[in-house]
């Protein structure tokens, strides 16, 4: 009995310091100033495209900069609207910590295709398929898409290509140019080699490239690179090549 009544006083005393311990360390001195805003980026394979610069920027061109102000003044909620409208974020949160810094934690939009159609429109693709403005300043390597390319199908069969580009590092570094050619029909222009790609309709395309890549590694790699001029992979039982003319 004795045993369990000293258990019980030393779990009341560790659960007492804990309470004692928490609530010090949550205390903010009064009168704390917010002496500087730290950037986490959460996606950090694409860490370069948001810098602290122009978080702190955005922030003072509308004039709600936390940085000299009292922890206590600083309105998290109206951080975070403001700094969702910058074209790079998709999600972000902001919250304060005891040592009076502002955390800005953000998910980013992550461009996969740059759009440059030949009837004017210019931007972005980003990997929800929504569209992003061409000032966005991403610096990734991007395939550009050039010819006739409607928003419509940009949003939804180009983006599921340019998604596949984005998870698959060989022909994400291979392929430079996506053009659209009439009736939907894509010809694809490769960083390496002198041809292009006709892969006709975007339907079965990943089983198309595979053959293609298999061709490149049995063929090309022993003729030469530059002995086609356009290779065709359209038709699900051959490849076509056309020799280049001396």
């Amino acid at each position: 009995m004795l045993k369990r009544i000293l258990l019980f006083i030393v779990l009341l005393l560790v659960t007492a310091y804990l309470v004692v311990a928490v609530t010090a360390f949550n205390r903010k001195p009064a009168g704390q100033m917010c002496h500087d805003v730290e950037l986490i980026v959460k996606d950090t394979v694409y860490a370069g495209f948001i810098t602290k610069k122009e978080v702190i920027a955005m922030l003072e061109k509308k004039g709600i900069s936390p940085i000299g102000k009292k922890m206590d003044r600083i309105l998290a909620k109206t951080l975070e609207e403001t700094l969702s409208n910058h074209p790079l974020i998709d999600r972000v949160e902001c919250y304060k910590t005891p040592s009076g810094k502002l955390c800005v934690e953000v998910t980013q939009r992550i461009p996969i295709l740059r759009i440059m159609s030949s009837n004017g429109e210019n931007y972005y693709l980003d990997n929800k398929g929504t569209v992003m403005p061409p000032d966005a300043k991403c610096v990734a390597h991007l395939a550009i898409v050039t010819g006739n390319v409607e928003k419509s199908f940009a949003m939804r069969d180009l983006y599921k290509f340019g998604v596949f580009l984005q998870n698959n590092s060989f022909w994400n570094a291979q392929i430079e140019q996506i053009h659209v050619l009439p009736g939907r029909n894509i010809e694809l222009v490769p960083r390496v080699g002198d041809h292009t790609v006709y892969l006709g309709k975007l339907d079965g395309f990943e089983l198309k490239l595979k053959r293609l890549r298999k061709f490149y590694e049995k063929g090309l790699n022993k003729v030469g690179w530059n002995k086609y001029s356009r290779i065709n992979v359209e038709f699900s039982n051959q490849i076509i090549c056309t020799k280049k003319e001396k």
